[in-house]
């Protein structure tokens, strides 16, 4: 009986990570349980199917969901007991334009990184997604609701990549993460009304 444990991997990837935007639609912190659980698996999923920086982005996400848990419990004051969790925030003009330019550094870096070390067949577009999906789960983390629109740009990329590298479970994933990420958008504006309302 020949077991594929590759399509297994794949298959309880999708699983987490349909759970992961479960989560994060809510605005729940227990969705930086799931940023522990999915970067494992996506980790060697990626490393097999050459996707380097994908691999690498990943050892990120397990540090940054610390992070984020923390900010969400503690309002991101550094105290160690806040009075309220975190609230959604709109994200401040000066902040967008630090995350864009970011973004660009971190592609043009990372895009040379894996035509210099790697046999990577899909730089640029490895690069990008890499470097787009640091910056929105450092986004996330700060709980801007446009971290939804960054997700989303790098989500549509995603969802060719891996098509392209016939991951089809993960493609079809990161198709369902472009609509949540329209429907989460909206979503966080709702919630982010409801606290104005509430502190009113």
């Amino acid at each position: 009986m020949n077991f594929d444990l590759s399509l297994l991997r794949e298959l309880l990837g999708f699983s987490v990570g349909l759970l992961y935007l479960w989560w994060e639609y809510h605005a729940d912190k227990k969705v930086w349980l799931a940023s522990v659980v999915m970067p494992t698996i996506s980790m060697w999923i990626y490393y097999s199917k050459g996707l380097y920086a994908d691999f690498a982005i990943n050892i990120y996400y397990l540090a940054i969901a610390l992070y984020g848990f923390i900010v969400w419990n503690n309002g991101g004051t550094g105290r160690k007991k806040a009075k309220k969790p975190r609230p959604i925030t709109r994200v401040s003009p000066g902040a967008a334009s630090i995350c864009i330019v970011a973004t660009l550094l971190l592609w043009a870096a990372i895009w040379w990184i894996l035509v210099t070390f790697t046999d990577s067949t899909v730089p640029v577009a490895d690069a990008f997604t890499t470097a787009l999906s640091i910056v929105a789960l450092f986004m996330m983390a700060r709980k801007f609701a446009e971290q939804w629109l960054a997700w989303l740009v790098a989500d549509i990329v995603c969802c060719g990549l891996y098509f392209y590298k016939g991951l089809n479970f993960y493609s079809i994933l990161y198709g369902i993460y472009s609509v949540i990420a329209v429907l989460g958008y909206l979503k966080w504006l709702k919630l982010m009304n409801l606290q104005e309302d509430e502190k009113s």
